[in-house]
Protein backbone atom coordinates (compact mmCIF):
# COMPACT_ATOMS: atom_id res chain seq x y z
CA UNK A 1 0.00 0.00 0.00
CA UNK A 2 1.27 3.90 -0.63
CA UNK A 3 -0.11 6.82 -0.48
CA UNK A 4 0.62 10.47 -1.45
CA UNK A 5 -0.53 13.97 -1.23
CA UNK A 6 -1.45 15.59 -4.57
CA UNK A 7 -1.86 18.92 -2.78
CA UNK A 8 -2.79 20.54 0.51
CA UNK A 9 -3.45 23.47 2.51
CA UNK A 10 -6.20 26.07 2.53
CA UNK A 11 -6.28 26.64 -1.22
CA UNK A 12 -7.37 22.74 -1.98
CA UNK A 13 -6.31 19.70 -0.70
CA UNK A 14 -6.49 15.53 -2.40
CA UNK A 15 -4.47 12.23 -1.22
CA UNK A 16 -4.85 9.19 -2.79
CA UNK A 17 -4.05 6.29 -2.06
CA UNK A 18 -3.25 3.06 -3.70
CA UNK A 19 -3.07 -0.87 -2.69
CA UNK A 20 -3.01 -3.77 -5.34
CA UNK A 21 -3.14 -1.41 -8.49
CA UNK A 22 -6.45 0.24 -6.83
CA UNK A 23 -6.90 3.61 -6.48
CA UNK A 24 -8.72 6.04 -3.67
CA UNK A 25 -8.78 9.82 -3.70
CA UNK A 26 -9.76 11.46 -0.65
CA UNK A 27 -11.31 14.79 -1.14
CA UNK A 28 -11.36 16.80 -4.46
CA UNK A 29 -10.27 20.65 -3.39
CA UNK A 30 -8.08 21.47 -6.07
CA UNK A 31 -9.51 22.89 -9.80
CA UNK A 32 -10.08 19.25 -11.99
CA UNK A 33 -7.00 20.82 -14.07
CA UNK A 34 -4.70 20.03 -11.08
CA UNK A 35 -6.36 17.00 -10.16
CA UNK A 36 -5.35 15.58 -13.84
CA UNK A 37 -2.08 17.27 -13.44
CA UNK A 38 -0.93 16.01 -10.33
CA UNK A 39 -2.33 12.61 -10.90
CA UNK A 40 -0.80 12.51 -13.76
CA UNK A 41 2.96 13.37 -11.97
CA UNK A 42 2.57 10.72 -9.58
CA UNK A 43 1.74 8.06 -12.79
CA UNK A 44 -2.19 7.58 -12.25
CA UNK A 45 -4.87 7.97 -15.06
CA UNK A 46 -7.93 9.34 -13.50
CA UNK A 47 -9.38 6.24 -15.44
CA UNK A 48 -7.51 4.15 -12.89
CA UNK A 49 -10.00 5.71 -9.98
CA UNK A 50 -12.03 3.24 -7.83
CA UNK A 51 -13.74 6.20 -6.10
CA UNK A 52 -13.30 9.44 -4.42
CA UNK A 53 -13.82 9.79 -0.48
CA UNK A 54 -14.97 13.21 0.68
CA UNK A 55 -14.13 14.14 4.31
CA UNK A 56 -16.22 16.98 4.26
CA UNK A 57 -17.80 19.88 2.51
CA UNK A 58 -16.03 23.24 2.38
CA UNK A 59 -15.20 23.97 -0.48
CA UNK A 60 -10.46 23.70 -0.30
CA UNK A 61 -11.79 19.81 -0.37
CA UNK A 62 -14.74 19.76 -2.70
CA UNK A 63 -13.92 22.40 -5.26
CA UNK A 64 -12.68 20.28 -8.28
CA UNK A 65 -15.12 17.70 -7.78
CA UNK A 66 -18.10 19.02 -10.05
CA UNK A 67 -15.97 19.86 -13.09
CA UNK A 68 -13.65 16.60 -12.28
CA UNK A 69 -16.34 14.53 -12.74
CA UNK A 70 -17.49 15.27 -16.29
CA UNK A 71 -14.44 13.44 -17.51
CA UNK A 72 -14.12 10.81 -14.72
CA UNK A 73 -17.30 9.41 -13.56
CA UNK A 74 -16.28 7.71 -10.23
CA UNK A 75 -18.21 6.84 -7.45
CA UNK A 76 -18.18 9.18 -4.50
CA UNK A 77 -18.23 8.29 -0.91
CA UNK A 78 -19.24 10.02 1.80
CA UNK A 79 -21.03 11.15 5.18
CA UNK A 80 -25.26 11.36 4.85
CA UNK A 81 -24.70 15.05 5.58
CA UNK A 82 -22.00 15.63 3.86
CA UNK A 83 -23.12 13.99 1.02
CA UNK A 84 -26.34 15.70 1.46
CA UNK A 85 -24.72 19.30 1.06
CA UNK A 86 -22.72 18.84 -1.43
CA UNK A 87 -25.02 17.06 -3.98
CA UNK A 88 -26.83 20.05 -3.86
CA UNK A 89 -23.64 22.13 -5.44
CA UNK A 90 -23.15 19.75 -8.04
CA UNK A 91 -24.49 19.65 -11.56
CA UNK A 92 -22.94 16.63 -13.14
CA UNK A 93 -24.86 13.44 -11.66
CA UNK A 94 -22.11 10.58 -9.78
CA UNK A 95 -23.18 7.06 -8.08
CA UNK A 96 -23.32 8.08 -4.28
CA UNK A 97 -22.31 5.89 -1.30
CA UNK A 98 -23.57 7.04 1.48
CA UNK A 99 -22.57 5.75 5.83
CA UNK A 100 -23.33 7.27 9.23
CA UNK A 101 -19.81 8.69 10.65
CA UNK A 102 -18.41 6.04 12.61
CA UNK A 103 -19.46 3.13 10.35
CA UNK A 104 -16.96 0.22 9.36
CA UNK A 105 -17.85 -1.40 6.23
CA UNK A 106 -16.23 -2.98 2.81
CA UNK A 107 -16.07 -1.56 -0.45
CA UNK A 108 -14.27 -2.34 -3.79
CA UNK A 109 -11.72 -4.97 -1.59
CA UNK A 110 -10.82 -2.16 0.73
CA UNK A 111 -11.55 -1.82 4.83
CA UNK A 112 -13.24 1.30 5.84
CA UNK A 113 -12.67 2.80 9.73
CA UNK A 114 -15.06 6.15 9.47
CA UNK A 115 -14.58 8.60 13.00
CA UNK A 116 -15.93 11.48 13.15
CA UNK A 117 -13.73 14.78 13.56
CA UNK A 118 -14.17 17.86 15.27
CA UNK A 119 -14.07 20.29 12.93
CA UNK A 120 -17.13 23.17 11.68
CA UNK A 121 -18.75 21.20 8.90
CA UNK A 122 -21.98 19.34 8.58
CA UNK A 123 -20.38 15.96 9.52
CA UNK A 124 -16.85 15.48 8.91
CA UNK A 125 -14.99 12.56 9.46
CA UNK A 126 -11.60 10.89 9.49
CA UNK A 127 -10.83 7.42 6.97
CA UNK A 128 -8.71 4.04 8.13
CA UNK A 129 -8.32 2.47 4.59
CA UNK A 130 -7.22 -0.80 5.24
CA UNK A 131 -6.25 -4.20 3.11
CA UNK A 132 -5.23 -6.57 5.77
CA UNK A 133 -2.53 -5.27 7.64
CA UNK A 134 -1.68 -2.53 5.63
CA UNK A 135 -3.62 0.53 7.18
CA UNK A 136 -3.53 4.34 6.16
CA UNK A 137 -5.19 7.06 8.33
CA UNK A 138 -6.35 9.99 7.35
CA UNK A 139 -7.18 12.93 9.48
CA UNK A 140 -7.02 16.65 8.49
CA UNK A 141 -9.43 19.89 9.87
CA UNK A 142 -10.20 18.84 13.62
CA UNK A 143 -9.63 20.94 16.40
CA UNK A 144 -8.72 18.99 18.98
CA UNK A 145 -7.71 14.92 19.29
CA UNK A 146 -10.28 13.29 20.86
CA UNK A 147 -10.34 9.39 22.42
CA UNK A 148 -12.57 8.17 19.29
CA UNK A 149 -9.55 9.16 16.89
CA UNK A 150 -6.83 8.36 18.74
CA UNK A 151 -8.73 4.76 18.80
CA UNK A 152 -9.49 5.02 15.27
CA UNK A 153 -5.82 5.59 14.35
CA UNK A 154 -4.52 3.14 16.27
CA UNK A 155 -2.57 0.59 14.03
CA UNK A 156 -2.11 2.66 11.13
CA UNK A 157 1.33 2.53 9.39
CA UNK A 158 0.83 5.42 7.42
CA UNK A 159 -1.36 8.71 8.20
CA UNK A 160 -1.84 12.05 6.30
CA UNK A 161 -2.58 14.41 9.57
CA UNK A 162 -3.10 18.32 9.75
CA UNK A 163 -0.33 20.34 11.28
CA UNK A 164 -2.05 23.31 10.56
CA UNK A 165 -0.69 26.16 12.79
CA UNK A 166 2.32 26.67 14.91
CA UNK A 167 0.92 28.75 17.87
CA UNK A 168 3.62 31.87 18.55
CA UNK A 169 2.87 32.35 14.73
CA UNK A 170 -0.59 32.18 14.82
CA UNK A 171 -0.86 35.38 17.56
CA UNK A 172 1.79 37.56 16.37
CA UNK A 173 -0.52 37.18 12.96
CA UNK A 174 -1.19 40.80 11.82
CA UNK A 175 -3.68 39.93 8.74
CA UNK A 176 -6.36 37.73 10.87
CA UNK A 177 -8.86 39.37 13.11
CA UNK A 178 -9.26 38.04 16.88
CA UNK A 179 -12.48 36.20 15.67
CA UNK A 180 -10.39 34.12 13.39
CA UNK A 181 -7.25 33.41 15.25
CA UNK A 182 -10.13 32.07 18.13
CA UNK A 183 -11.95 29.66 15.22
CA UNK A 184 -8.78 28.22 13.86
CA UNK A 185 -7.59 27.72 17.76
CA UNK A 186 -11.04 26.79 18.52
CA UNK A 187 -12.29 23.12 19.73
CA UNK A 188 -14.00 23.15 15.93
CA UNK A 189 -11.20 24.22 13.88
CA UNK A 190 -7.43 23.39 13.13
CA UNK A 191 -4.92 21.46 14.95
CA UNK A 192 -1.66 23.04 15.86
CA UNK A 193 2.24 21.01 15.40
CA UNK A 194 1.99 20.56 18.93
CA UNK A 195 -1.42 18.91 18.93
CA UNK A 196 -0.47 17.01 16.06
CA UNK A 197 2.77 16.11 17.73
CA UNK A 198 1.06 14.66 21.07
CA UNK A 199 -1.12 12.37 18.67
CA UNK A 200 2.33 11.05 16.52
CA UNK A 201 4.03 10.14 19.79
CA UNK A 202 0.92 8.48 21.11
CA UNK A 203 0.71 6.09 17.46
CA UNK A 204 4.03 5.16 16.97
CA UNK A 205 4.43 2.53 19.70
CA UNK A 206 1.38 0.74 18.00
CA UNK A 207 2.90 0.76 14.15
CA UNK A 208 2.75 4.51 12.81
CA UNK A 209 5.82 4.54 10.68
CA UNK A 210 5.38 7.02 7.87
CA UNK A 211 3.52 10.55 8.05
CA UNK A 212 2.42 12.88 6.07
CA UNK A 213 1.77 16.32 7.44
CA UNK A 214 -0.39 18.70 5.83
CA UNK A 215 -3.08 21.69 5.88
CA UNK A 216 -0.05 24.09 6.43
CA UNK A 217 -0.80 27.95 7.12
CA UNK A 218 1.06 29.61 4.45
CA UNK A 219 1.02 32.48 7.32
CA UNK A 220 1.28 31.02 10.16
CA UNK A 221 3.79 27.72 10.21
CA UNK A 222 6.20 26.61 7.46
CA UNK A 223 7.42 23.06 6.94
CA UNK A 224 10.82 22.99 8.90
CA UNK A 225 8.94 24.02 12.47
CA UNK A 226 6.37 21.39 12.09
CA UNK A 227 8.87 18.83 11.30
CA UNK A 228 10.96 20.34 14.13
CA UNK A 229 7.96 20.28 16.70
CA UNK A 230 7.33 16.90 15.52
CA UNK A 231 10.89 15.26 15.98
CA UNK A 232 11.23 17.07 19.76
CA UNK A 233 8.01 15.31 20.65
CA UNK A 234 8.62 12.03 19.50
CA UNK A 235 12.30 11.86 20.91
CA UNK A 236 14.57 8.93 19.35
CA UNK A 237 11.32 7.01 17.68
CA UNK A 238 12.08 6.59 14.24
CA UNK A 239 9.04 7.90 11.58
CA UNK A 240 9.56 9.15 8.61
CA UNK A 241 8.14 12.62 7.87
CA UNK A 242 7.05 14.40 5.06
CA UNK A 243 5.25 17.82 4.66
CA UNK A 244 2.89 18.21 1.90
CA UNK A 245 2.76 21.69 0.20
CA UNK A 246 -0.43 23.48 -1.69
CA UNK A 247 1.71 23.71 -5.44
CA UNK A 248 3.59 20.22 -5.69
CA UNK A 249 2.43 16.45 -4.84
CA UNK A 250 4.91 14.68 -2.16
CA UNK A 251 6.26 11.61 -2.84
CA UNK A 252 4.65 8.27 -2.71
CA UNK A 253 5.06 6.75 0.92
CA UNK A 254 5.28 3.01 0.87
CA UNK A 255 4.19 0.26 3.90
CA UNK A 256 3.97 -3.14 3.94
CA UNK A 257 2.61 -5.96 5.55
CA UNK A 258 1.37 -9.44 5.14
CA UNK A 259 -1.93 -9.58 4.79
CA UNK A 260 -3.29 -11.86 7.80
CA UNK A 261 -7.01 -13.31 7.31
CA UNK A 262 -6.64 -13.34 11.59
CA UNK A 263 -5.93 -9.94 11.78
CA UNK A 264 -8.56 -9.04 8.87
CA UNK A 265 -11.13 -10.48 11.65
CA UNK A 266 -9.84 -8.95 14.54
CA UNK A 267 -9.99 -5.57 12.84
CA UNK A 268 -14.18 -5.96 11.19
CA UNK A 269 -15.48 -9.01 12.65
CA UNK A 270 -17.21 -11.79 10.66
Amino acid sequence: MRFAVLGSGSGGNSTIVECDGDYLLVDAGLSAKQLNLRLERLGVAPEQLSGILLTHEHGDHVRGLDVFLRKCPVPILASIMTGRVVQEGLRESAEWIAFESGQKFNWKGFDFTTFPLPHDAVEPVGYVIARGRRRVGIATDLGHVDNQVIQALKGVQGLVLEANYEWQMLEADQKRPFSTKQRISSQHGHLSNEQAADLVAELIPVGLKRVILGHLSGDCNCPMKAVEVVRQRIGGEELEICVASQNEVTAWQTIEGEDDPAFYGELFGP
